[in-house]
């Protein structure tokens, strides 16, 4: 089972904001109403010491003239008079005289008439003593409370003359119906801030946390494939999550160059190991092969024995064998390009040489050749070279193209390279074909051998040139740049 930590942010952004607004919302809707209690009491309180000095200051009066009944009708006026709200009304008044006697009270049976303020109940025990001690005439009111009463006395005095103690008693109890009134407005209150901030929270914890997901998952697929490339529209700000997406975006950019580089590398070494191992057979080949080739020359100068005639099917035999050899040879020559031998610079005619090579194959498959060259003067490449390869890739590509279909050969020239563009309308090939595509003999090649690209990608790195393929249209381009050298002839 996961931890609260450790659940993923899509829950844990917007469960700790909830937690954070829940508890605020309580804590502030418990000071209110803790606060409004507060304020209520002393607002009671206030309200029955105001009660009680007005009471006291006409009630001197009756006690003076020991009169009960007009004080009985004094002190029981606020707990009939229908201006004062219910929860201010008082629960009991009663009066003292000098010698702690109840002259009057509002509930005779409770507190009975000229009883001895200690036969009182012991709830009022606090307030006897308190009244006990401070019987002169200077005291002033007082409150007081217990757990269920709240006390205010006043002293009856005039003239400076003490009469007797006004007591005003109020019941806690009346402030249970305010209290919970208030806590349902402050309910009511917390569950709309709830009902507001929680949505809130959830959809802004959720588009916070989101980016974080994409980065988290993002990051787990790096070096398991084609990586996801993030695009600004999806988080657009420069703060630490988007400084985050741009580390991220950095971290791929180098992540793919480093895994070009690798192929390249790995590409390169693989062409380099075959060429030199096709080499080091080539050579070994060519030695017997050059003999072999001598040999047979020699038998047919020399085939003829007196007047009789050389055999006419022994003759037929060696010349078999002989095109064959020949054909062996011109094959091993092939993987021999890395000999490099000093050629003249190349020229317009040379292209025009090679249109002329290439143009009766293709007209024998009854091609379109397309041909287009921009070039006027002579340029400081080697001829034979790019003559090479310049045909290689057109026998290609006329091998390649539909019958009656397409083939088209580009030439160009910028300041300092040489620019040859190869087309041609046919079949498209796959991934996996493009990946062995200049490798002599590759399994991939579906006819022929596969010297011819492979001796045109020798010759292109030869001299320091680029060869790439174009395989996003509806044709097959060959793209080659050579950069200039120095002239063949200097």
């Amino acid at each position: 089972m996961k931890r609260v930590l450790d659940l993923s942010f899509r829950y844990k952004i917007p469960l700790w904001g909830s937690v954070l607004i829940v508890t605020t919302t309580l804590v502030v809707s418990g000071s209110l109403m803790l606060r409004a209690y507060e304020d209520f009491s002393a607002d009671l309180l206030v309200s029955s010491t105001n009660l009680s000095h007005r009471l006291a200051d006409v009630l001197y009066l009756p006690l003076l003239e020991d009169d009960v009944w007009q004080a009985f009708g004094i002190i029981n006026a606020p707990l009939v008079d229908s201006n004062i709200k219910e929860v201010l009304v008082p629960k009991t008044i009663f009066v003292l005289d000098n010698k702690l006697r109840v002259f009057v009270s509002t509930r005779p049976k409770a507190i009975p008439i000229q009883a001895s303020i200690e036969q009182l109940p012991p709830e009022y025990a606090v307030l006897a003593k308190r009244i006990s001690s401070s019987q002169n005439t200077n005291a002033k009111s007082f409150n007081m409370q217990d757990e269920n009463n709240i006390f205010v006395a006043a002293p009856i005095v005039n003239e400076g003359r003490r009469y007797g103690t006004l007591v005003v008693i109020h019941s806690k109890d009346v402030l249970v119906p305010r209290f919970l009134g208030i806590a349902q407005r402050g309910g009511m209150v917390g569950l709309l801030v709830l009902a507001l901030l929680l949505p809130i929270n959830w959809y802004w914890g959720q588009r916070l946390s989101r980016p974080l997901i994409m980065i988290a998952e993002w990051m787990k697929e790096i070096g398991q494939g084609p990586a996801h490339d993030p695009q600004l529209h999806i988080y657009a700000y420069d703060d630490e999550v988007g400084q985050l997406f741009t580390a991220y975006r950095r971290r791929l950019q180098e992540q793919d160059a480093k895994e070009a580089l690798e192929q390249q590398i790995i590409h390169s070494e693989r062409l380099a190991a075959v060429g030199r191992l096709a080499a080091g057979v080539a050579h070994e080949i060519n030695n017997p092969l050059g003999g072999m080739l001598t040999a047979i020359d020699t038998l047919k100068s020399h085939g003829k024995n007196g007047n009789r005639e050389f055999d006419i099917r022994t003759a037929k035999t060696i010349s078999l064998i002989e095109r064959g050899l020949s054909q062996i040879k011109e094959t091993v020559g092939a993987l021999l390009v890395e000999s490099r031998i000093k050629s003249r610079d190349l020229d317009p005619q040379d292209f025009e040489d090679i249109r002329s090579l290439v143009i009766h194959q293709a007209q024998k498959k009854g091609i379109n050749f397309d041909w287009g060259s921009s070039i006027a003067k002579p340029l400081p490449l080697q001829a034979n070279p790019v003559r090479q390869l310049l045909i290689n890739l057109l026998l290609n590509a006329i091998q390649a193209a539909q019958h009656k279909g397409m083939v088209g050969c580009y030439i160009d020239a910028t300041g300092d390279e040489l620019l040859l563009s190869v087309e041609n309308d046919g079949k498209q090939i796959t991934a996996e074909q493009a990946a062995h595509l200049y490798e002599p003999f590759s399994p991939m090649t579906e006819n022929g051998h596969g010297l011819g690209l492979w001796v045109t990608y020798q010759i292109v790195q030869q001299l320091g040139g680029h060869i790439n393929l174009d395989r996003n249209s509806d044709r097959m381009r060959f793209f080659v740049t050579l950069p200039f050298g120095e002239s063949a002839s200097a």
